[in-house]
């Protein structure tokens, strides 16, 4: 890191699409340092100038601050970066760099993460221009997914939940990341080479999406929380109304750690799991500020959804990535907490790996290497429950379903090809 490479940014910044939108709300500065220099740029309602030489010292309200070691640098700017360094925020949480303060909402956020990918393309001479897909025209094509709503009664509540379906033979059953919803799964709901062997559902948890709470509680006088056995409910209940026999899941994150569950306590109801990005209990790294994160996730889902981008992984296609923000800034205030009620604090299979009959239920572990906080969970699950499969993914990360579909699936056709041919438990 260089003031020339800053310079080289601040260029980049002046005609840039995503920093100009974001930061248009911004009047302060932005501090950039490395090893005792640090650089000062200024900020008029998005508008840069600098940089100028500064001393690093700690960042107040709209004046941030981001300082990291030559080798931490190194490791941000190339391109792609290493694991754990997508932006300053993934940086930060691993220790690596300190950034502060935390921005309080998702312009600044988005902001600050934007300059960091300046930085990058600066440092590389790339192309920051935004990468969108091809426009194919499909005028009056229908997709194959058949959307339709399901009542389940949950602890002898009636819920009306939502599903979408494509396929037939053997259930899958999909299950989205903790505060989104199963749009993440759209790509596999049309990939004929899962669902002439699968008939896939995806479905919203009660509260997510489309499956509203139930109407026979006042689910606004009280603060939404799942529990394991809610979790556990929901795709064993419908799969049984649905008329299924021993479906597989697959679930990414909250869904990760679900699908462990299922393998220990209903193995009998499932032939495999397919975890994403799972564990046998959450341990945070230290550098996670996770009450404040919170209390923002309740306050601005928005704000939150920003946070999400430093678990992808930058090779992925800009606008999956994008989009896979977009489901989660549209999550309903309280909704991601609530599931991390279950994700980071019920769900506990720390002493229960050994009882976990992959004879019964197969289980399988897939996490992306860009999701730094999970991989050594998912490894750790993957040497002690006796006969999984565990693979960390390349180039994906949090969310590999919604990020790249395509990239996922060199992962999971082998495991449902294996199973479609009649291999490990039926």
């Amino acid at each position: 890191m260089d003031m020339g490479t800053i310079e080289k940014a601040v260029a980049l910044a002046s005609t840039d699409g995503e920093w100009t939108y974001n930061a248009q709300v911004w009047s302060g500065s932005l501090t950039i340092g490395v090893v005792g220099e640090a650089w000062k740029l200024t900020l008029d309602q998005g508008i840069i100038s600098g940089p100028v030489a500064t001393t690093a010292g700690p960042g107040v309200g709209e004046d941030i601050v981001v300082t990291g070691s030559a080798d931490a640098w190194a490791n941000f700017l190339t391109a792609p970066p290493a694991p754990g360094y997508v932006d300053f925020f993934a940086a930060a949480g691993m220790g690596a760099m300190t950034l502060a303060p935390w921005p309080n909402d998702a312009p600044h956020h988005l902001a600050v993460r934007r300059f960091g990918d300046l930085l990058r393309h600066a440092a590389n001479g790339t192309d920051p221009a935004p990468q969108v897909r091809p426009n194919i025209s499909r005028h009056g094509q229908h997709e194959a997914a058949i959307g339709r709503y399901i009542h389940l009664d949950l602890d002898g509540v009636d819920h009306r939940v939502y599903y979408e379906t494509a396929g037939q033979g053997i259930g899958l059953l999909c299950q989205h990341t903790a505060g989104a919803d199963g749009r993440q799964y759209r790509a596999l709901l049309e990939d004929e080479r899962v669902t002439k062997h699968f008939q896939v559902v995806v479905y919203d948890l009660p509260g997510h999406g489309k499956s509203l709470p139930p109407q026979s509680e006042a689910w606004w006088t009280t603060r939404y929380s799942l529990s394991q056995k809610r979790a556990m409910d929901v795709p064993t209940t419908l799969a049984a109304a649905l008329g299924f026999h021993r479906p597989v899941f697959i679930g990414s994150s909250v869904g990760g750690m679900l699908a462990l569950d299922l393998a220990r306590y209903h193995a009998d109801d499932y032939r495999a799991v397919i975890s994403l990005e799972g564990g046998l209990k959450v341990i945070l790294p230290g550098g996670l500020d996770t009450t404040s994160q919170r209390a923002r996730t309740d306050e601005d889902p928005a704000a939150h959804a920003a946070v999400m981008m430093m678990i992808m992984a930058p090779q992925a296609p800009e606008t999956f990535r994008q989009e896979t923000r977009l489901h989660y800034a549209q999550g309903a205030p309280g909704i991601f907490n609530g599931d991390i009620d279950y994700y980071s604090y019920e769900h506990d299979l720390s002493n229960e790996a050994e009882n976990i009959d992959t004879s019964k239920c197969g289980v399988h572990l897939l996490t992306g290497e860009y999701d730094f906080m999970t991989v050594p969970w998912t490894e750790e699950a993957g040497r002690r429950i006796k006969g999984s499969t565990c693979q960390i993914m390349k180039g994906l990360g949090h969310f590999p379903m919604s990020e790249d579909h395509e990239q996922l699936m060199d992962y999971v056709l082998p495991i449902l090809d294996d199973i479609a041919a009649g291999n490990g438990p039926q």
